[in-house]
Formats: C-alpha cells, sequence, structure tokens
C-alpha cells in the first residue's frame, strides 16, 4: 500500500570504494557491530560480502539476519524496487523494524545515481532522509587510482567520511599516506578522513553525517564543514598536479550575511539545475530567509537533483548568516559565484538573476535567463 509513512524518516547511508580498495573488509567488520542491531544493509551478492558464517536465519524476499541483529538484503535488481520492497515488509510487520539503511556499491559504481533513486522518489523520500556516504581509499593504491580513474574521484567527492585502509602495509608510507590526504582535501576538504586498523571505526562513527542530530536539533557546521572547505578555498586549475588533485574536481564556499527572498532561492536552484547540472557533484547549505529570518532554509542537492528546501525550526547558534558549500568541476565557480550574486542582491532580489546581464557567463548566456522568464511567465 503506497500511503503515508507509520514513523519518522529512517537514515539512509550509502557505502562506496574502488576496486580493491577494502570496502568489503570494512563492510564485514561493521556488520559484527552491536550498533548495527537496526540496521538493514543492502549489497549487491551476498557472496562478494563473505557472511555465511554469521546467518541466523533466512526470510522471504532474500532478506537475511545475522548473529549481530543486523539485517542484510541482496541487491539483484533495481535499488528503489528493493527499497519500497522492504520498507512496505517494515511497516506491514512482515520484517523486524530497523532505523537506518546502509546501501553498499559496486566497485565501478557512481554513487550519485543512488542518491538520485532516493531524492527523486516522493515516496521514499518521505520515508528515508539522506544521512551521509562514506568512500573507501585504498592506502596504498589511492593516489593513482584517483588520477586515473573518474569513477573513484567522484566516490570520494561525494563522501562525508573517507576511510583509508592499508596503512599497515609497507608500501603505505608516512610519505605516501600524506600525499594521499593532500590529494582528498585537495578537492573535499569537508569529509572527516579515517584509517582503518588506526582508527576504531564503528557505526557511530562512519555514519551520523546529516544536518539532524539524534536529538532533533541542526548540527549545521558539523553537516556543511564551512570552515574546513574555507580554510582550503583555492582554485585547482593553475595546480601544477592536477589530475592528482581530482581531475579537475574543486570546492568553495559562499557565506552571505543578508537575507534572501524565498522567490530568490527558488530562481538559484532553477538556475543552477538548468546550467549547472553536470557540473554539481555536491551542493549543501542553509538560507537565511527574507521574511521568516528565524527558521532558516536547508538546500541539498547531486548534480541536477536537489531537495525540496527544508525549514528548520531554528537557528542552532548565534551564527545566522546563509552558509553554503559546492563540490563542482573546475570552471563552474564562477559562475555560480555570479548567479548567487545576482539573486542576492538586496536591491533587486530575484530579478537581478532574471532581468540584466549578470548572467551572462552561465551556459547559454542571458537568452537562457529570458527563455526561464517567458516559462514562468506562461
Amino acid at each position: 500500500m503506497m500511503d503515508a509513512p507509520a514513523s519518522a524518516p529512517l537514515a539512509f547511508n550509502v557505502i562506496t570504494g574502488f576496486l580493491g580498495a577494502g570496502k568489503t573488509t570494512l563492510l564485514n567488520r561493521l556488520l559484527k557491530h552491536p550498533e548495527m542491531d537496526e540496521t538493514l544493509v543492502i549489497i549487491n551478492e551476498f557472496g562478494d560480502v563473505g557472511i555465511d558464517h554469521m546467518l541466523v536465519e533466512a526470510s522471504p524476499g532474500e532478506v537475511i539476519e545475522l548473529a549481530s541483529g543486523c539485517l542484510c538484503c541482496a541487491l539483484r535488481g533495481d535499488l528503489v524496487e528493493t527499497l519500497i520492497r522492504v520498507l512496505q515488509a517494515r511497516e506491514e510487520g512482515r520484517m523486524k523494524a530497523f532505523s537506518r539503511i546502509v546501501v553498499e556499491t559496486s566497485g565501478l559504481a557512481d554513487p550519485a545515481p543512488i542518491l538520485h533513486s532516493v531524492m527523486g522518489h516522493g515516496w521514499l523520500m518521505r520515508r528515508l532522509k539522506l544521512d551521509g556516504v562514506a568512500a573507501v581509499i585504498d592506502g596504498v593504491h589511492g593516489a593513482r587510482t584517483l588520477a586515473r580513474h573518474e569513477e573513484a574521484v567522484k566516490q570520494a567527492a561525494l563522501a562525508e567520511r573517507l576511510v583509508i585502509t592499508k596503512a599497515d602495509m609497507k608500501e603505505a608510507t608516512a610519505e605516501n599516506l600524506a600525499r594521499l590526504e593532500n590529494i582528498l582535501r585537495g578537492f573535499n576538504p569537508g569529509a572527516d578522513i579515517l584509517y582503518s586498523g588506526r582508527d576504531d571505526i564503528s557505526p557511530a562513527k562512519l555514519f551520523n553525517a546529516g544536518l539532524m542530530g539524534d536529538d532533533g536539533r541542526a548540527r549545521i557546521e558539523d553537516w556543511l564543514k564551512t570552515k574546513a572547505v574555507r580554510g582550503h578555498d583555492h582554485r585547482h586549475g593553475h595546480d601544477h598536479d592536477h589530475a592528482a588533485h581530482g581531475g579537475g574536481i574543486e570546492s568553495f564556499a559562499i557565506v552571505h550575511d543578508g537575507a534572501i527572498t524565498a522567490s530568490g532561492l527558488e530562481v538559484f536552484i532553477d538556475l543552477l539545475r538548468a546550467n549547472f547540472g553536470a557540473a554539481l557533484l555536491r551542493v549543501k547549505g542553509v538560507v537565511r530567509l527574507a521574511g521568516d529570518e528565524e527558521r532558516p532554509a536547508a538546500i541539498h542537492g547531486v548534480q541536477h537533483i536537489f531537495h525540496p528546501p527544508a525549514r528548520l525550526a531554528g537557528w542552532p547558534d548565534g551564527d545566522r548568516r546563509t552558509r553554503l558549500v559546492f563540490i563542482t568541476r573546475a570552471g563552474a565557480r564562477a559562475g555560480i559565484e555570479k548567479l548567487f550574486a545576482a539573486v542576492s542582491d538586496s536591491l533587486s532580489g530575484a530579478g537581478a538573476a532574471a532581468a540584466d546581464d549578470t548572467l551572462s557567463l552561465l551556459p547559454g548566456g542571458d537568452g537562457q535567463a529570458r527563455d526561464l522568464r517567458r516559462g514562468r511567465a506562461g
């Protein structure tokens, strides 16, 4: 029955990592952890993870319960269909209750379509809240993999947690690990970096990366990591090690003291999607809205797919500024900053984005803005 959810949205996490990075080893350790008791893990194939020795019982629909109490489901078809099936079974009492879903990707997978599957599906978004992405990075071969494979770069760029594996191997020298960290921070400075084997990587450390804490309060700075991004705020277009720094990926933050109109925010998101969708890897932010400045709006986008802005109950601290964090393809920053300056203009508001030539640097120039105006007018 495709009706309203019976409970609050469940946390949704993704674990990704390139071939051979050690994702399976990390997942096996997590599956044994008592904190995973109320977690459903969706994996590509049971055989790839080697969890047979932990099976307790099998239930219809290829969902199994492990000795730790964690549930596992094999993904052998469409992710959306699998998510709908398990969530319906949970709501109807045909499956043990769980409070988090973790999806493990294949080694060559781009995690963006997985996030799109949830963010773009209304029924799922009423039942799931995006908590975060964890990417596993090979401590020995990671730098070379990032330089050669775009999939590995996107996996790391989309992540809130970066887990470096194999750091105990003799090939993983201190110099090589420092270089790898530098590369990762070059395009994703806001991510937390953990070391498998060195750090105690519990589910609590790997997950819980979302905007809302367990106490129901917004964790804006922890979610955005604005200070880390602004502290590492530079462009890579002139970097001599351009390939190693994510193949032309950059991160930057926009911080604005004033309030933005609701229509300005709407135009900003529309034009971001229309003109920069392919260049946007991830966008997060909180926006101070004119007319209701005590309740900020949270936005979250992956490429051209955006959450509808969600209003928070209030600011968790004294910082009431608009803060937006972007991870993009190199070259998009100037146009995005120009677009934001247009919609945040206190004199003309969103009108600047649709009326003057401030967007002439966007793909298609201001003619595209005129087309948008005609579409809105029609």
